[in-house]
């Protein structure tokens, strides 16, 4: 089998591999990836940092041009990409399509964004001089992405810092290398400079410290756990360089009595159970009033019961696989803990068998839950909600808000009112009405608070907060 190596200085290097394992047939393997050492990402960063003065200040047409090219073949292979990314990660064959346009989008927005670089011109107080306010690119920027989203992720933290002028060292998460390599062998076929994008593969402990500990890498963009963001956090302080980090969620989705009863329980099961529930967007705790309750929980009992978990590329399959062995055992941990603590298991939870081994779990749902619970608590990051009985809606915004996280809420009423107080008054990033809390644009800001973001916004043209820096120049006329 043909070894996927790293991208360093322009050069295809590394012949350590791993196996790349679909989690919904463990005898399938996607295929073998390189993975590099501490070595390799330090000549990667050399790379980059040799790479960024004639790339910083490269004309905006030829980045334009690089990106949109990526964009455009990414959106020609979309099945093929599709396919790869719902081998590796587990994701149902439309999701993982899905996903993949989304990556496609992400570049064409960027492509664009680079021919719409702009700064402002203002008088200075004092007269006969001019200021110019700009934005430069930072310097060698560290991505490290998470398994979840494998193609999407990269994109959007991968598209901006090339249309700022920024040059990158790249490292996937090792559990589903595919796509990450595609989008780097993509982008460097485009056309983009040796030096400019270097793709090193491998360990978390060995590549990503590289990284951290590296003096010149000026800015790194991490999405992963909270542990390890605060990590990042301490290894960029140290060295005076900027970071952003998208770490956890424990979303809630409220249900109000007012609410449309099938509205409710299509978005709490689309937010809760679908891809699995390994989004950091996912809702686990579904906060009910009582006088719905009984009815939510029954309507939403019915739907589990017709939710499919196979194979990922299987036709009809809604639910594929978890996407490894330590994350079933996660999940299968917490929904015993559940148990202890003395919420039901009103449905699921059980291991599945499949025509082919894999990880499979049926979704599953408990009730009867407090939001002290550390299901409740703490992220779960797969199939696992539970139901939490409230009052009324200021108690569910009470305890929608009683978290360290604070990613994406959602509310299901048809009450403006509740609704319009709920968009004010709820402690996250984002919020849903009606919706999903999982699923949102590509053009606009994403991002939470309290313990789920650090640092500036992602995706759209907020990206440029961080991907670049202010520069203010005078001018004597």
């Amino acid at each position: 089998m043909t070894i996927h190596q790293n991208l360093i200085a322009g050069e295809w290097v590394g012949s350590d591999a791993v196996k790349n394992i679909n989690p919904s047939n463990t005898n399938d393997v996607v295929g073998e990836y390189a993975r590099a050492s501490a070595d390799d990402a330090k000549n990667a960063i050399a790379a980059a940092k040799a790479a960024f003065p004639a790339w910083s200040r490269s004309g905006i047409l030829e980045r334009h041009a690089i990106l949109r090219k990526t964009a455009d073949e990414i959106m020609a292979r979309k099945d093929e990409l599709g396919r790869l990314l719902s081998r590796e990660e587990g994701k149902t064959l439309a999701e993982g399509i899905g996903e993949t346009v989304r990556a496609g989008q992400i570049f064409d927005f960027f492509a664009g964004e680079a021919l719409r670089l702009a700064g402002e011109t203002i008088p200075s107080v004092r007269p006969n001089i001019g200021i110019e306010i700009t934005r430069e690119g930072v310097g060698v920027v560290g991505i490290i992405t998470p398994w979840n989203f494998p193609i999407a992720i990269p994109a959007w933290k991968i598209a901006p810092a090339l249309c700022y002028g920024n040059t990158v060292v790249f490292k996937p998460a090792e559990l589903v290398p595919g796509c990450s390599w595609a989008i780097v062998d993509i982008l460097h076929r485009a056309g983009l400079p040796k030096g400019v994008l270097n793709l090193v593969m491998g360990k978390g402990s060995v590549v990503g410290q590289a990284m951290l500990d590296s003096p010149d890498v000026q800015a790194i963009t991490f999405t992963g756990s909270t542990g390890t963001g605060k990590r990042v956090a301490a290894a960029s302080i140290e060295h005076n360089r900027k970071f952003q980090l998208e770490m956890g969620g424990k979303n809630p989705f409220v249900v109000l009595d007012d609410a449309d009863l099938t509205v409710a329980v299509e978005a709490a099961a689309n937010s809760a159970f679908f891809s699995t529930g390994q989004r950091c967007t996912a809702s686990s705790r579904l906060i009910v009033t009582e006088g719905i309750h009984d009815r939510f929980v029954a309507a939403m009992t019915e739907r589990l019961k017709g939710i499919v978990v196979d194979d990922a590329l299987k036709a009809g399959t809604h639910i594929g696989p978890v996407v490894d062995e330590s994350q079933l055992k996660q999940d299968t941990d917490y929904i015993e803990i559940g148990k202890q603590e003395g919420a039901r298991l009103a449905f699921g939870g059980d291991l599945l068998k499949r025509d082919n081994p894999g990880f499979y779990l049926q979704p599953a749902l408990f009730t009867e839950a407090t939001n002290q619970m550390r299901i409740s608590r703490e992220e779960i990051f797969g199939p696992v909600a539970s139901v939490i009985r409230v009052k009324d809606y200021d108690e569910a915004l009470a305890v929608a808000n009683d978290t360290s996280f604070g990613l994406s809420s959602g509310i299901a009423t048809t009450s403006l009112k509740h609704a319009t107080h709920f968009k004010r008054n709820a402690e996250a990033g984002m919020v849903m009405v009606n919706l999903p809390t999982a699923g949102v644009d590509f053009h606009v800001p994403f991002g939470g608070r309290k313990g789920s973001s650090y640092g500036p916004r992602e995706q759209g043209k907020y990206a440029s907060e961080f991907y670049t820096t202010v520069k203010t120049a005078y001018t004597l006329a």
